[in-house]
């Protein structure tokens, strides 16, 4: 069990519906992670940027992008993350996928599909929440629009760290920014969240504000808004086990099933 994780937070423009030149871009910004780190997470839809397009760019789990992780993982020895549009059993889903340095693959399908951009409409919606374990860390995968659904994500596995990837657009960004730091607090977690930047080909546009909040909603990342940017950061276990076991509010949490 390891005492700090180092993750490596990529926020990035998107190149549309280019899985290729997308790949290629994300490995150039790897390779400037300097230091060894345990995670490396991209935004969502990586390879293609948010596109109803599913039926012109769907993989598959043994296609290109998944061995491209498996490789990157590999070579960098750290665990990668982001989601990608797969088909699976004649239906598309937006698949976060967490690749660790030996080849294993743990899946998440978002589970809230963000129905002001149709998204339910061409995407299965995800009917499991995951937890990984990675080096003694817990980790809960999330993606984009289910950052607007608190039940979804209650902690009430005692995770570690919660993590977002997204395309989330810059007229409501304060909501991500005030949603984020709201997960940390009310889960006393580390909560990550990865968005993108730039101007799809859906002239939205993205600004980023990629952050990590603290258990205490405290901001300790440094990367800026509106700028293509990578930055690693360490998360300490001794921050969560204080906090947790000075405030206790985690031992009152309401105990529930989801219908």
């Amino acid at each position: 069990m390891q005492d700090q994780m180092k993750l490596a937070l990529i926020q990035s423009d998107l190149v549309w519906e280019d899985p290729k030149a997308n790949r290629k871009q994300f490995k150039e910004k790897i390779e400037t992670i300097k230091g060894e780190v345990d995670l490396i997470v991209l935004p969502e839809m990586f390879t293609t940027a948010f596109t109803m397009n599913a039926d012109a760019v769907a993989e598959t789990m043994d296609g290109k992008t998944v061995s491209w992780m498996q490789k990157v993982a590999q070579e960098t020895n750290a665990a990668v993350m982001g989601s990608i549009i797969i088909e699976d059993n004649k239906s598309y889903y937006n698949r976060l996928l967490f690749v660790e340095p030996s080849g294993d693959v743990v899946s998440y399908d978002k589970r809230h599909t963000f129905t002001l951009a149709g998204e339910d409409k061409v995407f299965s919606k995800g009917d499991k929440k995951v937890i990984i374990e990675y080096k003694g860390w817990k980790i809960c995968p999330q993606v984009c629009y289910d950052l607007r659904f608190p039940v979804w994500v209650r902690n009430v596995e005692d995770y570690d760290v919660l993590i977002y990837v997204a395309n989330w657009p810059k007229p409501r960004i304060f909501a991500w920014d005030t949603l984020l730091k709201a997960r940390a607090i009310e889960n006393m977690c580390y909560c990550v969240g990865v968005n993108r930047v730039g101007l799809d080909d859906a002239q939205n546009e993205y600004c980023g504000n990629s952050e990590v909040y603290d258990v205490l909603g405290n901001a300790i990342s440094k990367l800026k808004p509106n700028r293509d940017m990578v930055d690693v950061v360490t998360l300490e276990r001794n921050h969560i086990n204080f906090y947790r076991n000075k405030l206790k509010f985690l031992e009152d949490k309401d105990v529930f099933t989801l219908q």
